[in-house]
């Protein structure tokens, strides 16, 4: 007999009360798998004592009907679905959803559907699924964002639901009733329930009847701009204009004073159409030292909702999540209980159903709590909820998609230990965070434990496109408390090696690191707060690094030959015609233009040992290292070698530029050598001959005279014209890349002599956009 698919339900039910239970009052025990932590695709022993106690049993039977609702109302348990698609990238909007649904999906014996735009053919998500259907070209609108393709795609493949990820049409009510009018189940709440808390100036007129505390603003229809400049001043400074159908910090801007309202008012409005397609904003007032404090929520169809503990988001950059936690730290248990009523209270108030997170601003002046917005949908750091409480959240949403209660009662609800969770971005935090694109190089990450998780939408040689967020992966990591958690998170991040492009991976590493926030002292302006301690002065490099990086550059210029075909010509160190040992010079810069340059001499002995002389600045005497044994195995790009009496095992990865970029003095149109080692990366410049550096210097200092883009980016707006004056600091070009407004602005008074891009168009890192000439 086939068992009932109440079993799944009720095994949660099992694993959380066998969890919980005091070890003598436990009877006979077999062993379930718990959520895996690596890859879903196993059995993953659980963190506390390998596999989960729960209470034996004997041969599975047809379970009876259910009143495992709170409402007690008895629910024939309703088998799941056989086919979804998943209308989401396998790094979307915000993080890698697609992969994740997908691997819960195949633990549970469900087809899965893939979308893709041209540029993300290869991606990961297409890859993993069993069906995958190409829905357009890379701008968003024209693919991710195209219902009609989307539903086409629905009826081609036979899929029974939509899984919508976060971003793109996860929040977005139309789509949601489009499938519910086709016949095909949304995998997340109901349409009015997205509709009222997708704005935000309603959701906060539902919250304040519902007896939820909001923060106090302007949440009204008006949005002629001297009306909302005026309620600002009403406010008073410093104020949060925010998109009211926003999220995930688009069309967000702080204002501190009058003068900033206007230009932060137009920029957020704009950014708020592409992301939302709709400009309407409300304007609230701004905690100084706020706390992002958000609660987990889940909602049934029988109208019981319970909540699954709380996270802490604080830490941001540009009014986005870079590291969330759970449980926050520094919450006594009252206000825990507090904001888990507060918010099954806002839930229970739209009739919530499915996966939903109620974000709160904590004042950390005050310790009172405040209502910020409702996200109605899953969120990026849903799985340091996952960690703590051993459920896997994707499945929760597909039983109670189905028609099935909530799988646990509240007081059933395991809270485990503490969870991180650290996002990897292509972004270069010493540069405003800006974003970056380009290929995936070199990509090695921690191997995935009972522990720590590697939630990844990218492999190595995959490419960071422009067109979408610049979230590469997260690191999710679990322990017993906040210090052991913190611990495997930080080892994790020194084994997560990235070449190609900027990442966070070393800020997020001295982030962790950081007193204040191992002590749990966080806020939302913790990076502002704390930046010197976060952005030391970069230090040189230091000799041991660079007599490695020459031990590299030595060993693989060997060349490579086959034992049985071996020879003298290639067996031989490398020697002179004149029987002296060669002695070669190599000379290293660090990563950036103003860097000294360092020389170091590389000499064979013999045996696969070399003796090394690193000279840095004048004043600096030689290092050397003497009878160095060192190897390199080509496959890994890792180094072995003695310098001392310790053995080191050092990656390193070497960068050369674009073939049609000429040599020049800047770092990035040479050949660059990435060094891991002891847990932080270093990058070495391999400075050109000087013989092959006039054509591109010539270049570079004519291209001085102008602004330049930083980046791949899409030309937002022009602001001005030929022949116009402009001041320091003016606004001159607004570009847009991965879903981030970036303004450039005048470097000195001067005027413009030439404008070389137009609104709409895509420009290529480092094109000259705007001349401006000296007065």
């Amino acid at each position: 007999m086939q068992p009932s698919k109440r079993t799944t339900v009720n095994s949660f039910r099992q694993l959380a009360r066998a969890a919980a239970a005091p070890a003598k009052s436990r009877p006979a025990t077999v062993a379930v798998a718990s959520i895996s932590a690596g890859s879903s695709s196993s059995p993953t022993p659980s963190l506390i004592g390998g596999w989960k106690a729960v209470p034996a049993r004997s041969y599975a039977t047809v379970a009876p009907p259910s009143t495992n609702n709170l409402s007690g109302i008895p629910t024939p348990s309703k088998p799941l679905f056989d086919k979804i698609l998943i209308a989401n990238r396998g790094v979307s909007f915000s993080g890698e959803i697609a992969c994740r649904v997908i691997k819960t999906a195949k633990r549970l014996g469900i087809k899965t559907v893939a979308v893709h735009s041209d540029v993300d053919k290869d991606s990961l998500h297409v890859k993993m699924a069993d069906e995958a259907f190409c829905i357009g070209p890379a701008p968003s609108t024209d693919s991710y964002l195209r219902v009609d393709k989307i539903l086409e795609v629905c009826k081609l493949s036979g899929a029974q639901a939509v899984h919508p990820g976060y971003g793109f049409l996860s929040e977005n009510s139309k789509f949601a009733a489009q499938l519910t009018k086709e016949g095909i189940v949304f995998i997340g709440p109901p349409v009015q329930a997205i509709i009222s808390m997708g704005s935000k100036s309603e959701s906060k007129n539902i919250m304040t009847a519902a007896g939820v505390p909001c923060v106090p603003g302007y949440h009204g229809t008006n949005q002629d701009p001297a009306h909302l400049l005026a309620c600002a001043e009403e406010i008073t400074f410093p104020v949060l204009i925010k998109a009211v159908m926003g999220g995930g910090g688009k069309g967000m801007r702080t204002v501190h004073a009058k003068d900033d309202f206007m230009e932060a008012l137009e920029s957020a409005k704009r950014e708020a159409m592409k992301a939302f397609g709709d400009e309407r904003v409300l304007v609230e007032k701004y905690i100084v030292r706020p706390r992002h404090v958000e609660v987990q929520v889940f909602g049934d169809q029988f109208g019981d909702v319970v909540s699954l503990w709380e996270r802490d988001c604080s830490v941001q950059r540009r009014h986005q999540k870079i590291i969330e936690e759970a449980p926050a730290p520094g919450i006594s248990e009252e206000t825990r209980a507090d904001l888990g009523a507060k918010a099954v209270a806002a839930a229970k108030a739209v009739k919530y159903e499915g996966a939903g997170t109620v974000e709160f601003i904590y004042d950390n002046d005050t310790s009172r709590f405040y209502f910020m917005e409702m996200n109605t949908r899953l969120q990026v750091e849903h799985p340091v909820t996952e960690m703590i409480t051993q459920q896997d959240l994707v499945q929760w949403q597909l039983e109670i998609a189905s028609g099935n209660p909530l799988p646990l009662k509240q007081e059933e609800i395991p809270r485990v230990g503490h969870a991180f969770e650290a996002r990897i971005y292509a972004e270069n935090p010493r540069n405003n965070f800006q974003p970056d694109v380009g290929p995936l190089l070199f990509l090695s990450t921690p191997e995935p434990s009972s522990n720590l998780r590697i939630e990844e939408g990218f492999k190595q040689g995959s490419k960071i496109e422009v067109f979408y967020d610049p979230l590469i992966a997260k690191v999710v990591a679990h322990g017993r408390d906040r210090t052991e958690a913190l611990r495997v998170l930080r080892k994790a991040l020194e084994d997560y090696k990235v070449v190609g492009l900027s990442t966070n991976v070393q800020f997020l590493h001295t982030l962790a690191g950081n007193p204040d926030f191992v002590s749990g002292d966080v806020e939302t302006s913790f990076i502002n707060k704390h930046f010197d301690a976060l952005f030391p002065p970069i230090l040189a490099p230091s000799p041991e690094t660079l007599a490695q990086a020459a031990l590299f550059i030595t060993l693989r210029s060997l060349p490579v030959f086959d034992a049985p075909l071996a020879s003298p010509w290639v067996t031989l160190t490398s020697r002179r015609f004149g029987s002296d040992v060669a002695r070669r010079a190599i000379e290293l810069k660090g990563d950036d233009v103003e860097s000294s340059a360092f020389k170091v001499h590389v000499m064979p002995v013999g045996n696969g040992r070399y003796d090394i002389e690193v000279e840095g600045a004048s004043e600096v005497p030689p290092v050397q290292y003497r009878n160095v044994q060192a190897s390199l195995d080509r496959s890994t790009s890792a180094l072995s070698s003695t310098l001392t009496t310790e053995k080191l095992s050092t990656t390193i990865v070497s960068q050369v530029p674009p073939a049609d970029v000429l040599p020049s003095n800047e770092p990035n149109t040479s050949e660059r050598l990435h060094i891991f080692h002891r847990g932080a990366k270093t990058t070495l410049v391999i400075p050109p001959p000087k013989w092959a550096l006039s054509p591109g210097g010539d270049l570079l200092s004519a291209a001085k005279k102008g602004i330049r883009a930083p980046m791949p980016s899409v030309v937002v707006d022009v602001k001005v014209n030929v022949g116009d004056m402009v001041k320091k600091g003016q606004a001159i070009v607004v570009l847009e890349s991965m879903k981030t407004e970036t303004v450039l602005r005048a470097e000195k008074d001067g005027r413009i002599m030439s404008i070389a891009c137009k609104n709409g168009e895509m420009v290529a890192e480092g094109k000259e956009l705007v001349e401006i000439a000296d007065v």
